[in-house]
C-alpha cells in the first residue's frame, strides 16, 4: 500500500519523560542545559522551554517517583535529540556539560549533523546535535543521502564555543578538556 508522504511541516513538539525526582532532573535541564522553567506543578510535573514556548519537555513523576531506569533489553525512549541552530551554540552546550563534569557516551559527526551522546539524571538518552546545511549534506554520486558515523573532534568544537557570547566565560573553563 502506498501513502502519500506526511506533511513536510509537521514537527515534533514536545516530550515528556519520566523521572525519579523532579529536582534532580530540573537541575541538569535547566541548571546545566540552560532551559527554562515555563510551569511546574508542585513535585509531580514540570515543563520547560527553549525561548518561551510553552514547554519541549515535560518532566513528571506520575508513574515514576523514586524509580530506577529501565532495565537494558527492554523497549522505551532511546534518547530525545536536542537541536541546536548553529555549531558555535552546540560548542557552548558542550562547555556547560564539561563545566558540570558530566560525561560524555560518544561524540559523533554523521556528515549531515555533529552530536553529542550522554545520558540524563534518570539514564535517559540525551543527544544535542546541530544540522549542517542540506547543501552540505554529503550524497552518492546518483544524490542519495550518504550519512555516515566518525569520531567529533572535542577540541575543535570547543574553539566554536568562542564564537558563541553565552559561552565564552564557561568556555575558558573547559579548555583543559
Amino acid at each position: 500500500m502506498t501513502t502519500a508522504p506526511i506533511d513536510q511541516g509537521v514537527r515534533i513538539g514536545h516530550v515528556h519523560l519520566k523521572v525519579a525526582d523532579i529536582e534532580r532532573a530540573l537541575k541538569f535541564y535547566c541548571g546545566v542545559l540552560g532551559f527554562e522553567l515555563t510551569q511546574r506543578m508542585g513535585d509531580q510535573v514540570a515543563f520547560i522551554s527553549a525561548g518561551g514556548y510553552h514547554h519541549h519537555i515535560g518532566l513528571n513523576t506520575w508513574e515514576s517517583r523514586g524509580g530506577k531506569p529501565p532495565a537494558l533489553g527492554t523497549t522505551g525512549l532511546y534518547h530525545l535529540a536536542i537541536l541546536y541552530p548553529t555549531r558555535p551554540q552546540l560548542a557552548d552546550a558542550l562547555s556547560r556539560l564539561i563545566a558540570a563534569g558530566i560525561q560524555l557516551d560518544g561524540a559523533s559527526d554523521h556528515g549531515v549533523s555533529e552530536a553529542l551522546y550522554l545520558r540524563d539524571p534518570d539514564d535517559n538518552g540525551v543527544e544535542l546535535y546541530w544540522d549542517r546545511p542540506q547543501e552540505e549534506w554529503p550524497r552518492t554520486a546518483d544524490g542519495k543521502l550518504a550519512m555516515f558515523t566518525h569520531r567529533l573532534d572535542l577540541r575543535e568544537l570547543l574553539r566554536a564555543a568562542e564564537e558563541a557570547p553565552q559561552a565564552q566565560a564557561v568556555a575558558a573553563d573547559a579548555r583543559d578538556l
